[in-house]
């Protein structure tokens, strides 16, 4: 399930209404001029997307040749010479190929998160920063992983071929769970929340509120700053912790009536419930990926000599199909996402009256995230979750207005 809705997934933009004055405002959103920002933001969009599916191949490779070569069953045979208790085994044998698999992508890790970053100029962080920031998402992630894969390697064991039915309920359950409290427990590990403060901007996004009378439990400002350049905003959490938070960078670099617009964009999602829709598709989309998983799974045990679902040395073969599966269904996942943004952005303008200002706070993003405006019409289908910058301007029939109000040529 989704966290939050993030209007700024992947766009570009010419900004020029940024305060260059200001230290914190992004150099790549100020400085170069419109062509070269837009071929830089071109490579840098081909550049992420190489090691994204980089990064894929050599996670399904890398679980073929442990499994195949014998690596896993090698792992399964030493946890359990310690171990004999089949949930501690569990543990131990995953503890074995994560810290595998971790070794051998570190590499790409590095490269995508740290260096690319730095080479382009959007990335705040100092190499100890960035090193702790990781490290504090994987002792996160610890405390969820191991009751999940403790979880599912009951019901590999207790449910035979119909494990997958009480695991995609699980997952729901957590998902949910999740949604509820990372807001007030998670995120704030990684980033300081304050509220934003008393002005113009909050009691025009409190009116919004109001006018489509969504309660929230408040409104806050986060230091996205010390990690990126880059900006956004998001709704988080469901319930009582339903919140909004906008980045250092979006307040410092945009003005009210910009963030007005991107904050109308995320009331649309919330007003047409698009977050109650891909929950449900969502849910849908995991109950059939995990059945079809289940299937394959099986299929494929005698491939590699096992004959258990539940032996250890083959779990890496249902991850595998996991991920085959999720590589099939994004874009599906991702038509159905730009569907939601379209009627998003037409809602925002509708709501604001303002389209010029959405236009250029659109630009401004893209500008900023350095996206490509203007991508590959394969490439958006198959890997975007929100349409190019130049389609949504068109959809809202702003594009003219934009590129007088920007100075575009």
């Amino acid at each position: 399930m989704e966290q939050a809705v993030y209007l700024t997934e992947r766009h570009d933009v010419h900004a020029d209404a940024v305060d260059s004055s200001n230290p914190k405002v992004s150099q790549a959103a100020t400085s170069a001029p419109p062509e070269q920002s837009e071929t830089t933001a071109k490579q840098y969009a081909k550049i992420k997307l190489i090691v994204s599916l980089t990064g894929s191949v050599l996670f399904f490779a890398l679980s073929l040749v442990l499994v195949a070569s014998g690596v896993t069953s090698a792992f399964e045979s030493l946890v359990r010479l310690y171990l004999s208790n089949d949930y501690l085994a569990l543990l131990g044998f995953a503890a074995l190929l994560g810290l595998t698999e971790m070794l051998l992508t570190a590499p790409l890790q590095f490269y995508s998160g740290y260096y690319l970053e730095h080479q382009y100029g959007l990335s705040n962080q100092t190499f100890r920063a960035w090193m702790w920031e990781g490290l504090k998402g994987l002792l996160v992630s610890i405390p969820i992983t191991v009751p999940l894969l403790l979880a599912l390697f009951f019901c590999l064991k207790s449910f035979g071929s119909m494990w997958w039915l009480p695991v995609g309920s699980v997952l729901f359950f957590l998902s949910v769970v999740l949604a509820r409290l990372a807001p007030v427990l998670i995120f704030p590990l990684f980033y300081t929340f304050k509220p934003l403060a008393e002005g113009e901007l909050r009691s025009t996004i409190l009116r919004l509120c109001h006018a489509v009378e969504m309660s929230v439990e408040g409104v806050y400002v986060f230091d996205m700053s010390k990690n990126t350049k880059k900006a956004n905003a998001a709704f988080t959490g469901i319930g009582k912790s339903k919140r909004i938070i906008l980045g250092d960078t979006l307040v410092v670099n945009f003005r009210n009536d910009e963030i007005e617009t991107i904050f109308a964009h995320e009331l649309g999602h919330y007003k047409l419930n698009h977050l109650w829709m891909m929950m449900g598709v969502g849910t849908l989309s995991s109950f059939l990926g995990l059945f079809l998983t289940a299937k394959a799974y099986e299929w494929s045990l005698p491939w590699f000599g096992f004959a258990n679902i539940d032996q250890l040395a083959a779990l890496p073969l249902l991850a595998l199909w996991l991920g085959v599966y999720s590589l099939v269904a994004s874009p599906l996942s991702n038509a159905l996402s730009r569907s939601h943004e379209r009627a998003a952005d037409r809602y925002a303008v509708s709501l604001t009256g303002n389209g010029e200002a959405f236009a250029n706070a659109l630009h401004k993003l893209a500008k900023i995230n350095l996206a490509d405006v203007s991508p590959h019409p394969v490439v958006e289908f198959l890997f975007h979750s929100h349409p190019s910058i130049e389609k949504r301007l068109g959809a809202i029939g702003t594009t003219e207005q934009a590129t007088r109000a920007g100075g575009v040529e």
